[in-house]
């Protein structure tokens, strides 16, 4: 009789497709909302700490200079003449085999010349791309005389004079051979020399043209030999405006950190809507911490500006911090150091935001810890959901399952009824014959007793 029932609703006439999936899906309705709700409100918390944690990066990065005294209390200087040359040239000839060595200071490396790179060339080429090359760049001079190799030391300095040694082969290289103390087939045009320079007519040296040892803070770049007793005017000063750009820099990305703050733990009464983090207690503490940063004063500086507010900078009634351009310049003119001493060094306010924010970012800190457990319950929502769809699915079975055995006793019940309804029809008909000659013979037999 199963087989009558070839689809469902057809015993009954009902969408049973339609009725389970609506049952199932008001079943599963209340948990589902719920928890897209949550998954709602936490993935706003990660964005929003995500936001967060973007502008606190942008403000430590402008601290890296702050704290450094080195750094913000940074010199420019002017030099008089800033004027160089430098020489080119190129050709080619062939020399010899075997192999040649090449040492500069206490570097040395070895390169083999053959019958593929014999040519004067070939050699230039051996030199330039040896993979242990000491220092030297090797080059073709082309004159009326013919092609000279050129050897040139990267390393300057008396202490990094080239030699070169051969050995092997068929003796050629032995023209190319260069021992400062020895043998010398080729010839210096250029000794490698220490630089001798003097500042306020103080006698000086150094290996290389640039010299920081000097001067504190400022670096030499030495160009070219002055004439005898002409010395160059060497002007150096504070630089001011690098570090009021820092200062500036560092300002700029202070209110951003505030307007990020105020913008995810406020609340807009004219759109009526609060931020992700209204009253969360981790943000609160922060900008509490870092609001006792900025304002505090410092007391062991008796001259020079003590504070920030010293510097020109400045809470407003916004939350957030102005300069006063002029005071900060006056500040940073009359005393770059002073400056740099309210900000740099241990106890500089800069060091002490630098520390104070990376307690917050760090592994295992607030912010790590709160992005771990909003991750976990996101991961824990993701579950549930899959664990309700597979509930749903059983449930769903199991309501097609029980439909489909109504639908199946609704077609038998309508066969049973079909086949009832036949069955009485057929003897209703013959029952109504049966009775009318029924009647006749008794109407006879009546008459025939009478």
């Amino acid at each position: 009789m199963s087989s009558v029932i070839s689809s469902t609703g057809i015993g009954s006439g009902l969408d049973i497709n339609s009725i389970v999936s609506s049952l199932t899906t008001a079943k599963a309705a209340p948990e589902t909302n719920a928890l897209n709700r949550s998954k709602t409100a936490l993935t706003a918390e990660v964005s929003a700490f995500g936001t967060f944690n973007s502008a606190l990066a942008t403000f430590q990065a402008t601290l890296a200079t702050l704290e450094d005294p080195t750094k913000l209390a940074s010199r420019t200087a002017t030099l008089a003449d800033t004027t160089t040359s430098n020489p080119v040239a190129s050709a080619a000839t062939t020399i010899g085999t075997g192999t040649l060595t090449l040492a500069v200071g206490g570097a040395s490396t070895s390169i083999t010349i053959d019958s593929t790179n014999n040519t004067l060339q070939g050699i230039v080429a051996a030199i330039n791309s040896a993979p242990n090359n000491p220092g030297v760049t090797a080059s073709i001079l082309t004159t009326t005389a013919g092609a000279r190799l050129v050897l040139s030391g990267t390393a300057t300095g008396a202490a990094n004079a080239i030699s070169v040694t051969q050995s092997g082969g068929d003796g050629g290289l032995a023209s190319l051979v260069y021992v400062p103390n020895g043998t010398k087939n080729l010839t210096q045009t250029q000794a490698a020399q220490d630089a001798n320079f003097s500042v306020n007519g103080y006698a000086a040296t150094s290996p290389s043209n640039v010299v920081s040892s000097v001067i504190s803070g400022v670096t030499l770049n030495l160009l070219k030999p002055t004439a005898t007793n002409t010395p160059t005017t060497l002007t150096i000063g504070n630089d001011t405006q690098s570090a009021q750009t820092s200062i500036g820099t560092f300002v700029t990305a202070l209110n951003g950190l505030q307007t990020s703050i105020q913008s995810l733990t406020g609340y807009n009464a004219s759109t009526q809507t609060a931020g992700p983090l209204l009253g969360n207690q981790t943000l609160l503490s922060f900008q509490s911490q870092l609001s006792k940063i900025l304002g505090q004063v410092n007391s062991s500086i008796s001259s020079g500006p003590n504070s920030l507010a010293a510097l020109g900078i400045a809470a407003n009634p916004q939350g957030t911090f102005s300069t006063n351009a002029t005071t900060l310049s006056n500040a940073l003119t009359a005393s770059v150091a002073s400056v740099a001493k309210l900000l740099s060094g241990p106890n500089g306010i800069a060091t002490q935001l630098n520390s104070f924010v990376t307690q917050y970012t760090q592994a295992g800190g607030p912010l790590d810890t709160i992005n771990t457990s909003l991750q976990s319950s996101l991961s824990n929502i993701t579950k549930q959901q899959a664990d309700l769809t597979a509930r749903m699915a059983v449930y769903s079975a199991t309501l097609t399952s029980e439909y489909n055995a109504m639908d199946t006793a609704v077609a038998l019940l309508k066969q049973t009824q079909t086949y009832l309804s036949q069955a009485f029809n057929t003897n209703s008909g013959s029952s109504s014959t049966s009775t009318s000659t029924s009647t006749g013979l008794g109407s006879g037999t009546l008459n025939t007793g009478g």
